[in-house]
């Protein structure tokens, strides 16, 4: 397998090296063109794209043009190696190229390709600084040849942002490229959105972004808008409704509706004009719940209250469902009714992962240094292949075996005594820490031996390109947590190279491999000398935790005075095993989360797209009709009295009463009934309009994207907590993938069945607004969303939210409506 690995490697890389060959003969002939000549190359290539042409047709003549703006504007010129890297980019690969290798010229070359096409192309880095620094860097080449670049930075505003993305070329984090597309999926106007589709993404420190931050969901929230008070107002106010005289109970379909008089008497105890105004509709939303809660939520049957606490009965196996809330605001409705704590925190508008985030793309590329540990990984998930190609200069860098102290005291004392000796001698050192705390343990153990030293570290991350720039020079100490390892190019001082180089000594083992050869990669880069070691100790996390006591007390059998390493392979081996565990839990993690969120996705897809449609219509009537239909259908299939054996066409009518219409049905088949109370709905539906005249489309548009928000809100948090649940499930041998699959399908159903029935209710009863003020209300909620990004996987994370089993028949749940149309 591994010799199979290898070959395709090779034969990738002679491929290339034969590409680049062609690009190198055309090296000349565009030196000798005339800068107004050079930069009019983008307007032939755009006609030839235009005219038929592929973009590997063209890729050896862009690549050349490319490479000869680089050398006239920025003063870099491409090396083979890097046409070998930028081509591999372009074939949506993640390419691995050694530190020093400059991947950030080396993207240039297929970010110009592939802008050729007028699509978006974005690059996404690590942090905001670099996002920046290489869009300002790389920028002239870009628009010498006539193309736009901009950049995303965390804090900026909406405007400078859709700027930033009409440009040819974009630059920013991988974060904000993942909140911006969920921002989009919030927006109330088309023209609020700032992203224009997803074509070509590079992502630099693929490994990073693609795989270990992929543990962690990106999520919008917000606070909830409910206080505890509201709840517990509806609660008491539920009291004095009666059953049948102010509303409505269809025991079967666990619904109730509000009669006319019911409809008065709330208007008259909240001093409400119209319970069925838009800005009251969260009133409506309260009271109905605190109803369910009344009518359909018995103690001791459907929940018991433990501990203050109310926890779900499964109605199926008896058992308690800990951990699981009904969603939709009723498990703070239950709360209410019995006087316990009502937990309400914050509320998830909108999530997505990094792994659904970037396989949206059309074409994904990615380059680092370390990748092809996680080749499995990235074929696996984005379906891309891992590529190495090789350095410009042969590496000569000396990477010495680990020194092993049996404590932490031990260790720092040995770090700080090479610190030293290096230091005396003049060579620069880099200092690899994994954490705040111990860089600044060691920086204050430098200052008691009176050695000049900087600190790089998230609390001075202002000051990185500084210390950065000087980390190379003579004497100089450089403390870094893994800040220092990534997008980094640490240059020697005059003098350096006699002295060995930068010395990178490693202070702790990290959990992946991938981020120690990154800090060691910082030195000895093209071709030049270098050092590194680490000095660790049986009291670090990663030795502790998986096999240091072993290795522990054989230090203590062989006994090994206090101070004295252990310097052997063997140890060095074990250490790698130990990497390869933690790597290894973390793999599952990951593909857990990413299988979890592939469901969500095909859901989120659906709502969003749905969102889209309503942004672009102008017209809403054949989906209004859609919406009847479905919800017809349903009110007719649940009025079917088995006994009898025929429609129940009183109880039909009671249902009917919520949206306004009073009438008593004539048809008798099924097909007869359905046409009937199609047309009360459309005839209603008709006059809402006229009496809204020209306003009608934009006020039907708020209220349908108000109702799918709320209610997408509420459905994520039901899932939070399903995941909890099902994950519990496998101790039970089953599986909690598919448990999750299926339950949040039903789920999904009910939403959708919960948002036609809200629709239909609102455009029958809506009153008279002013359009604008319908939008103040529905754009209100997002002026205070957080943006987060943990370092939690939300596999492991315990939630608030949640809903009981699906109480709907078999044929009921699996009917998914035609706009909602998901693939299971």
């Amino acid at each position: 397998m591994l010799f199979g690995l290898i070959d395709k490697n090779k034969s990738l890389l002679k491929k290339y090296s034969k590409m680049a060959n062609k690009i190198n003969e055309l090296e000349e002939s565009m030196k000798s063109l005339s800068d107004t000549e050079l930069s009019g190359k983008t307007l032939e290539y755009k006609k030839r794209l235009q005219q038929g042409e592929g973009l590997d047709d063209i890729l050896p003549e862009a690549f050349a043009a490319v490479r000869e703006a680089s050398r006239r504007t920025i003063g870099m010129r491409h090396f083979d190696v890097q046409l070998m890297g930028g081509i591999a980019l372009h074939e949506g690969k993640i390419t691995e190229m050694k530190t020093g290798e400059g991947k950030t010229l080396v993207a240039t070359l297929p970010i110009y390709l592939n802008a050729l096409t007028g699509k978006n192309v974005h690059l996404a880095t690590h942090n905001d600084y670099l996002a920046k620094r290489d869009a300002n860097w790389m920028g002239p080449i870009y628009e010498y040849l006539g193309l736009s670049v901009g950049y995303i930075q965390a804090n900026m505003d909406k405007e400078d942002r859709k700027k930033a993305y009409q440009a040819d070329i974009t630059y920013g984090t991988a974060n904000e490229f993942g909140f911006d597309y969920l921002r989009d999926n919030l927006v109330y106007e088309n023209t609020d959105k700032v992203q224009r589709g997803h074509y070509f993404a590079i992502v630099d420190e693929a490994d990073s972004i693609l795989i270990d931050e992929a543990r962690t969901p990106l999520i919008i929230s917000g606070p909830s808008d409910t206080p505890s008070e509201l709840y517990r107002r509806f609660a008491s106010l539920a009291k004095k409704f009666i059953v049948e005289k102010d509303y409505t109970i269809d025991e079967k379909q666990k619904t109730l509706a509000l009669t006319e008089e019911g409809i008065s008497k709330a208007e008259k105890l909240l001093s409400v004009d119209n319970l069925y105004d838009p800005s009251n509709i969260k009133y409506l939303f309260h009271l109905l719940n605190a109803l369910k809660a009344i009518n359909f939520f018995k103690r001791d049957k459907d929940y018991i209250v433990r501990d203050g606490e109310v926890v779900i009965v499964d109605e199926f196996t008896g058992r308690l469902l800990a951990g699981r809330r009904y969603s939709e605001g009723l498990h703070q409705a239950i709360e209410a009714k019995e006087g316990v704590k009502i937990k309400e925190e914050s509320v998830t508008f909108a999530t997505i992962t990094f792994q659904n985030y970037f396989r949206m793309y059309e074409k994904l590329s990615g380059m680092t240094g370390t990748a092809k540990t996680e080749e499995d990984e990235f074929k696996a998930i984005y379906n891309t292949e891992v590529i190495v190609i090789p350095t410009n200069e042969p590496v000569i860098r000396e990477d010495k075996n680990d020194l092993i102290f049996k404590t932490e005291k031990e260790k720092y004392q040995a770090i700080i005594d090479e610190i030293a000796k290096r230091n005396q001698k003049g060579q620069p050192v880099l200092v690899g820490t994994t954490s705040i705390e111990n860089s600044e343990t060691i920086s204050e153990m430098l200052k008691k031996r009176g050695i000049k030293h900087e600190v790089l570290n998230a609390k001075y991350h202002e000051r990185e390109a500084e210390i950065i720039a000087q980390a190379g020079e003579k004497n100089a100490v450089t403390i870094a947590t893994n800040m220092a390892g990534r997008g980094t190019d640490i240059k020697l001082g005059e003098g350096v190279k006699e002295l060995g180089g930068l010395f990178v000594l490693g202070t702790e083992r990290h959990e992946s491999r991938r981020i120690d050869n990154q800090l060691i990669g910082r030195s000895g880069r093209q071709g030049d000398p270098g050092e590194s070691r680490f000095i660790i100790s049986f009291e670090d996390d990663v030795l502790r935790l998986f096999g240091g006591e072993r290795m522990k007390n054989m230090m203590t059998a062989l006994k090994i005075e206090e101070g004295q390493p252990i310097e052997h392979k063997m140890l060095s081996r074990v250490i790698r095993d130990a990497q390869k565990k933690i790597e290894g839990i973390h793999f599952s993690i990951r593909k857990r989360l990413y299988e979890f969120d592939s469901v969500m996705d095909k859901q989120r897809s659906v709502i969003y797209n749905h969102r889209d449609w309503i942004l672009e219509q102008g017209n809403y009537d054949d989906h209004i009709k859609e919406i009847f239909m479905d919800v017809v259908e349903r009110i007719v299939e649940s009025s079917w009295d088995e006994v009898e054996e025929k429609y129940d066409k009183s109880s039909i009518s009671e249902k009917l009463k919520q949206y306004l219409i009073i009438s008593e049905i004539k048809g008798n088949t099924r097909e007869e009934i359905e046409n009937e109370i199609f047309e009360l709905l459309w005839k209603r539906y008709q006059y809402k309009k006229e009496e809204f005249g020209e306003d009608f489309n934009k006020v039907a548009k708020f209220v349908m994207l108000r109702i799918i928000d709320e209610k997408w809100r509420h459905h994520l948090d039901a899932i939070e907590a399903l995941k909890e649940a099902v994950g519990l499930r496998s101790y039970g041998q089953k599986d909690p993938v598919m448990e999750f699959k299926k339950e949040s399908y039903l789920l999904f159903d009910q939403m959708v069945d919960s948002i036609y029935d809200d629709i239909v209710s609102y455009l029958m009863r809506i009153a008279k607004v002013v359009p604008e003020k319908e939008e103040r209300e529905a754009k209100k909620i997002y002026a205070s969303l957080n943006f987060v990004h943990n370092n939690v996987s939300a596999v492991d994370e315990s939630n608030d939210g949640g809903e009981a089993k699906s109480k709907n028949t078999a044929k009921q749940a699996n009917k998914i409506k035609k706009r909602y149309k998901v693939k299971r």
